[in-house]
């Protein structure tokens, strides 16, 4: 009898995927440290890096970083299955869900800022909608929204400023040796 095996080569597209997927990681633990002054307020360090590939390589590799990133650093941080990872999986995929649909807007009119503010409203939405059906089963949960709002506005806009900064700049090649010497 002969064995079958079977033999899954990775292409370039994967490992683009898995170093950005290692980025976001690092970026979510890091992040962890951080103080919160409320539950659920963060920057969303991470969602950079997912709004870049989105930008630079499409939705599909976007989607893997996005859901590698909620994945992994929550098995680092011991959250796995745990109400934050769900809160952040629910996040991530309104969020993901949302640039599926505005990435396609004109970029005339939508660019890195916008698709980040979008992004950061959606994943805000996803986690308080989780919230409310499943851990916090009372109306006054919306009485956070303003606030939450105000933080989904103040880092949504840092981070697509700071996407429409690394957009603009002309990418670094990977081989140094690669440049033309003057």
């Amino acid at each position: 009898m002969s064995m079958n095996t079977l033999e899954i080569r990775a292409d370039a597209s994967d490992y683009r995927v898995a170093r950005y997927a290692a980025a976001a990681i690092m970026l979510s633990v890091a992040e962890a440290a951080i103080p919160s002054p409320l539950p659920g307020v963060k920057p969303g360090l991470a969602n950079i890096v997912v709004l870049l590939v989105l930008l630079r390589h499409g939705w599909h590799e976007a989607a893997w970083v996005a859901l590698l990133r909620v994945f992994a650093a929550n098995l680092l941080l011991g959250q796995l299955f745990a109400p934050g990872f769900f809160l952040s999986l629910a996040g991530s995929l309104f969020s993901l869900a949302t640039l599926a649909l505005t990435v396609s807007l004109p970029r005339r009119w939508f660019g890195p800022v916008s698709l980040s503010l979008f992004a950061a409203f959606a994943h805000m939405l996803g986690q308080m909608l989780l919230a409310r059906v499943w851990l916090v089963p009372h109306e006054g949960l919306w009485a956070l929204w303003p606030v939450f709002s105000a933080a989904a506005t103040v880092f949504g806009l840092v981070n697509g400023l700071i996407v429409a900064r690394l957009i603009a700049e002309p990418s670094v090649p990977a081989n140094p040796e690669s440049v033309p010497s003057s």
